[in-house]
């Protein structure tokens, strides 16, 4: 335990697109004192002179005295391996596959039960079983996969563990099959952006996965590998869809991708990269926020093209610094060759003015920020003066103002200067000065992206390399907002609608729902004993429109937003009640809920695993901010039989019917704490989907309410019936025989085909309908009606109409039975001193 290996790798990352990935302080090490001495292992090894770099070393389990290395020399990587616990070392292999690209990759692990078993991870993971020798692709892609760490069971060598740039993975049979990295949210993206369909799409370059474009909400209950397609763009670019026809998508460097034909062009500004034209991993491509014909692209220059890419025009110089300045924090590489050499940054920020078409805001990796007043015919350097002082500071993301064109704001990342504070920067005046504006956001946060809230002045939200933060105050004090995601790197996040949507380098894309409370806080917000928010327009859109079994809950997915209206609110302090109501156009009441509201009772002889069902929703009644969805229907109709149906979704199946959609239109939306109560205007809005006209919709709902009418008379006279019968065989249960349990049990028969079998969704009609198969008839019609947001079918307002005959009919013989072979029972009851039966009238 006491024998320990280190590996040093001397290098060093420069602040620009380069480094030295070699120096002499590179090598193996060996501790036989437990890390106390330590004396360089180099016999067999290549030196610095020769070129020595990167190194990557591991033992085998099963034999202390053999070693294997990854060993990089001169750019090229190798397998070495010693048998005498690292004291000599020769090169396995003359294949040069087997450890690519070494500056980036260092491992290799052994097979814990045989020391010949050993494997390499790069672009590809190899394997050797011969100790070396010989390799074979284990795991790979003509794309490279860049597999970065092995892992192996000690207990079973055949239960394998390989993480890569797209996720892990995990074989348990040696490599014939592996699971997948598409179960884990692990994508790693350098920006997000959105389009303009219904419902929007999230789109950006993932590292090592190509590109993405994912529809923010799933038709059928959950956002899966339906919702998502590549497009055309590579790991590392923008996305940008045409704001007039979100199928025509454009990326980086410069591509368009066409989603009707699926077909991708190139339609770079330079077919051919001349020597003064540059451009690094992640170039910005974006439309025009105001010409929305206008996409820039950036290089070193900015381009411009209103041609869809068949044609640009140059419309700035090179915007980067035009000096070599090698910053302090390279140290001691400052004089090397790599350093001294002329290092040209690239536009790395595009922020086109939301108000004025010929101002343009941009900002370059080596730390200068340029505008242009006149549509890019002469440009001023505006950078701030401690940022000019700073070459390499990464000027990371730029957002023009919303609401004052002299107004802007840039998110500098300083990691390449080992600065790990936040910076943003904030200008009012064009950028003749600047304000330094990161209060609140701890050391550590290095911050990636800024972005001003285009519906209230001031709301900022930065994204930095823990988490998302906000700000009311035009970024003189921030608050975390990171609520439910995991610290991670948020690279870029843009606010769509009323939505924030966030993409991050490790954990995919995350989307805060409703960020309307953020626009209405104020410094009394806090103070004030009960605030309701005014709710963000609701869309009725069908959760889940899929009509038949479901994706297993094994297959990942991604949340829809929530299924309605969503209603914020703040309680200072715990309430006793909290009501919350719907209140249509004209004050009637649609729904309402309460926090002492009884819980939803089970439903009964489900043959179902309890993780499939959602739960249930609850009014909340302590102190804090609350959020309820109303889910944009009526109260449930009074059906006997509730049920979860066949297309359910994890964790979220709702139990069926629901009641009828309310239609599109004003609502109100009523809070009651305790008592005092407070309003708020509420919309809502049909899918736009939807092309069926208001009158049929209207038609729909009417025919849904009188149906919903019906089920709840015949359910009230369903139960009256079932409660009568239970009075006479308590009172036969008294009684040895005679006139009265006669008579008793004729009307119990009676009662029992006004009752009923067999009730429930598909119930047959009948001549000898009972109110049971009556109510699983209106329900079955019911659903029909409520299935689809069009106009009722002919038969189907035709069947509804035959049924509601059937209940009136019904109904009169109930009213008849009551009035006649009721009131005989009864006076006989009453003669023999018995109790009369109670019938609720």
């Amino acid at each position: 335990p006491n024998t320990v290996y280190a590996v040093l790798w001397e290098s060093r990352q420069a602040p620009w697109e380069n480094g030295v990935w070699y120096g002499p302080g590179s090598g193996i090490f060996k501790s036989t004192d437990g890390g106390t001495t330590w004396r360089a292992l180099t016999r067999g090894l290549p030196t610095f002179a020769e070129g020595l770099g990167r190194i990557g070393i591991t033992v085998a389990p099963s034999d202390a005295r053999r070693l294997y290395a990854t060993v990089e020399v001169r750019g090229q990587g190798w397998i070495y391996r010693s048998d005498d616990a690292g004291e000599s070392w020769r090169r396995t292999s003359d294949d040069p596959r087997i450890a690519t690209r070494p500056s980036d990759f260092a491992e290799v692990k052994v097979d814990p039960k045989n020391p010949d078993v050993v494997y390499s991870g790069s672009i590809v993971t190899w394997k050797s079983t011969d100790g070396g020798s010989t390799w074979s692709a284990l795991r790979g892609a003509p794309g490279g996969d860049d597999y970065h760490r092995i892992w192996i069971s000690p207990e079973n060598s055949n239960m394998i563990l390989i993480a890569s740039d797209q996720g892990a993975i995990i074989t348990a049979n040696g490599g014939e099959s592996w699971s997948s990295w598409y179960n884990q949210p692990t994508a790693q993206f350098y920006h997000v952006s959105t389009d303009n369909a219904f419902p929007y799409r999230v789109c950006g370059g993932q590292q090592e996965s190509g590109s993405v474009c994912i529809s923010s909400r799933g038709d059928d209950g959950q956002i899966t590998f339906r919702e998502w397609h590549p497009v055309g763009v590579e790991e590392y670019g923008y996305v940008a869809a045409d704001p007039l026809d979100p199928d025509i998508v454009y990326g980086g460097k410069v591509t368009r991708y066409d989603r009707l034909t699926g077909q991708t062009q190139n339609v770079t500004p330079r077919a051919i990269r001349p020597a003064d034209y540059r451009v690094l991993r992640t170039a910005p491509i974006l439309f025009s926020p105001v010409d929305p014909r206008t996409l820039y692209f950036a290089s070193n220059s900015l381009w411009k093209t209103t041609t869809g890419g068949s044609s640009w025009e140059q419309i700035s110089p090179d915007l980067t610094r035009t000096d070599s300045i090698v910053p302090p924090n390279v140290g001691t590489y400052a004089t090397t060759s790599e350093a001294r050499a002329r290092h040209a940054g690239v536009i790395f920020t595009v922020a086109p003015s939301y108000l004025d078409a010929d101002i343009i805001w941009v900002g370059s990796d080596d730390g200068l920020i340029h505008v242009t007043h006149d549509g890019g015919k002469t440009w001023r350097d505006v950078t701030p003066p401690d940022l000019r002082a700073k070459p390499w500071s990464k000027v990371s993301l730029m957002d023009a103002g919303h609401f004052d064109t002299l107004v802007a704001y840039a998110a500098i990342n300083t990691l390449r200067l080992d600065d790990l504070r936040p910076h943003i920067y904030r200008t009012r005046d064009g950028g003749q000065s600047w304000t330094h504006i990161t209060g609140g956001i701890p050391d550590g946060a290095t911050v990636n992206a800024v972005r001003e809230d285009p519906r209230r002045r001031g709301l900022l939200f930065a994204g930095t390399e823990l988490a998302v933060h906000f700000s009311i105050d035009d970024g003189d004090h921030w608050q975390s907002l990171r609520l439910n995601m995991p610290a991670t790197s948020i690279r870029d996040l843009v606010i769509k609608h009323d939505d924030l949507v966030v993409g991050t380098h490790g954990r995919s894309f995350w989307i805060l729902d409703d960020i309307t409370p953020l626009r209405q806080l104020d410094a009394t917000t806090a103070t004030r004993d009960v605030v309701l928010f005014q709710p963000q327009d609701a869309w009725r859109v069908r959760w889940n429109k899929n009509t038949d079994t479901p994706l297993p809950p094994d297959e990942p997915a991604g949340q829809n937003p929530p299924d309605g209206a969503i209603i914020n609110y703040w309680l200072q302090a715990p309430a006793s009640t909290v009501t919350v109501e719907i209140l249509d156009g004209t004050g009637g009441l649609v729904r309402r809920y309460a926090s002492n509201d009884p819980p939803d009772p089970p439903l009964e002889g489900v043959n179902v695993p309890a993780y499939w069902i959602r739960p249930e929703q609850r009014v909340a009644n302590g102190a804090g901010m609350h959020r309820f969805v109303w889910d944009v229907h009526y109260p449930r109709p009074a059906v006997l039989n509730f049920s979860y149906p066949i297309a359910a979704i994890f964790m979220s199946t709702p139990k069926v019917p629901y009641g009828s959609w309310a239609m599109p239109g004003d609502y109100t939306v009523r809070l009651t704490v305790d008592g005092r109560s407070q309003t708020q205007p509420l919309s809502v809005k049909i899918d736009p989907r939807v092309k069926t006209s208001v009158a049929d919709l209207a038609r729909q709902f009417e025919l849904s309410q009188a149906l919903a009418q019906a089920l709840q008379r015949d359910s009230d006279a369903l139960r009256d019936v079932q409660s009568l019968r239970r009075q006479i065989r308590d009172v036969r249960q008294r009684l040895t025989g005679g006139d009265a349990s006669r008579d008793l049990g004729a009307l119990d028969e009676k009662l029992a085909l006004l009752e009923g079998r067999g009730g429930g969704f598909g119930a047959a009609a009948g001549g000898s309908d009972g109110l049971a198969q009556l109510n699983g008839q209106l329900g079955q019609l019911y659903g029909i009606l409520q299935g689809a947001d069009v106009a009722p079918t002919t038969q189907a307002a035709s069947a509804i109409a035959e049924r509601q005959q059937a209940l009136e009919g019904i109904l009169t013989r109930w009213e008849e039975l009551q009035g006649r072979d009721v009131g005989a029972v009864n006076d006989r009851l009453r003669r023999a001193g018995l109790p009369q039966l109670q019938v609720a009238r």
